[in-house]
């Protein structure tokens, strides 16, 4: 195989040297408040495996840049509020900076949680398992 121009791990980099980035125990404290979204952007089976943060909204990877994206015809009404505060997340942050950084090229405003799910549960933060 050719070597890739970009490595994945340069592409996380670069994202996340121009995006907001949450750390866990900050994103801990904003479970309780409405005005925060959390996208969790894992496969399902990552979800059902080690569950996820209460209330938090799923959208699959693929389908993020449509769904955040009024005038694509699967355009999701959570992501036209224009009064909450998003933070996506996958297992680790790197699927969720690149995403994150893709979002706000599209100029829909968004966080993102640095280490992802993967330290959740261990710094305290609550799961829900389906």
């Amino acid at each position: 195989m050719a070597k890739l121009k970009t490595t994945a791990a340069e592409l996380v980099a670069a994202a996340r040297a121009r995006i907001v980035e949450v750390e866990t125990p900050d994103a801990i404290a904003m479970v309780e408040d409405p005005n925060v979204v959390f996208v969790d952007l894992r496969d399902v089976r990552e979800r059902e495996r080690s569950g996820f943060i209460p209330g938090s909204f799923h959208c699959p990877r693929g389908m993020a840049e449509f769904w955040i994206d009024p005038d694509s015809p699967y355009f999701k009404d959570i992501f036209g509020q224009e009064d909450k505060k998003f933070v996506f997340h996958c297992a680790s942050g790197w699927r969720s900076a690149i995403t994150t950084a893709t979002l706000n090229d599209m100029g829909f405003e968004a966080a993102h949680l640095k280490e992802g799910f993967s330290t959740w549960a261990a710094q305290g933060g609550p799961v829900e398992k389906p």
